[in-house]
């Protein structure tokens, strides 16, 4: 086992603050081990998306560094691909990497998240780049919106959920499908590279596709689900405070397609971007 990826996974602090443990570490397959605690689950005790999410990213990028080398860093998540197929509800989850192919600098990995008995928790499909030092190119702009304060109705609600509220994030904006969210840097969501975890920066994408979702509906007796997310990092997240800009850009009956940029909140440049499909029906 690569003690620079066991380092890598286990004393980064968002590793240390949801409990992510690397148990398995191949040429062929990593697998992250998560117990089940209440601070990453929503009411019900079912498992927040972004917390397998974050399983799944981190079993991805332990097998890509693992395979490429400690000297091809840093590194990023160039597509990110989750299929959520079940609800984990008070129980372990393991999220298993398996390398499809290896390349210079580009890892194909796919990734099956299970509970319980080997349930099928969510598959994921995920490339990893290993940037070889090479500087980066210059980020694009988010495209934001006009800084209007307005928390809406969701505001006080998010805040009461322990994972959210956990990474810090808090609602500035909900409106008419559009929504602001803050991430203020704090080291319990950090890389074990000084800046944010990935897995933390893909909690606040989802979180902020969700709530765009709800910006329409309003509050109701409805159930709701992720049944996927497909995202793209840029580079390493920063030390920064991060912000994420969504907004509902099509929706059929109970479905939504939501599309969240994540930005750095002092530069505005991109850190991820992607599209959250969000369900909410009856």
């Amino acid at each position: 086992m690569s003690d620079f990826v066991k380092d890598w996974v286990d004393q980064s602090a968002y590793s240390q603050t949801i409990g992510m443990t690397l148990a398995n570490l191949t040429d062929e397959a990593a697998t992250i081990a998560l117990p089940f605690a209440e601070a990453n689950a929503n009411p019900g005790n079912a498992l927040h998306g972004g917390v397998a999410a974050s399983a799944a990213v981190t079993a991805a990028h332990a097998l890509a560094r693992h395979v490429l080398g400690a000297d091809t860093g840093p590194w990023h998540t160039m597509d990110f691909q989750i299929n959520y197929l079940a609800a984990a509800i008070g129980e372990e989850i393991k999220a298993t990497a398996r390398l499809m192919r290896r390349g210079k600098e580009l890892c194909f990995i796919v990734v099956d998240v299970t509970g319980d008995e080997g349930k099928a928790i969510a598959q994921c499909s995920i490339a990893v780049r290993g940037r070889q030092g090479r500087d980066e190119a210059e980020k694009p702009i988010a495209k934001g919106d006009d800084g209007e304060v307005d928390p809406g109705f969701m505001g006080d609600r998010i805040a009461a959920n322990p994972f959210i509220s956990g990474r810090g994030i808090a609602m500035d904006f909900m409106r008419d499908g559009q929504v602001r969210l803050v991430m203020p840097w704090k080291d319990g969501n950090s890389d074990l590279a000084g800046g944010v975890h990935e897995g933390a920066a893909l909690a606040l994408l989802d979180t902020a596709g969700a709530m765009c979702s709800w910006s329409i509906t309003g509050l109701g007796k409805f159930k709701a689900s992720t049944p996927s997310i497909q995202a793209q990092v840029f580079s390493a997240p920063p030390k920064a405070d991060l912000v994420a800009y969504g907004n509902v850009g099509y929706r059929d009956n109970e479905m939504y397609w939501n599309d969240v940029e994540v930005a750095d909140a002092g530069t505005g440049q991109l850190v991820a971007r992607g599209t959250v499909l969000y369900r909410i029906f009856s």
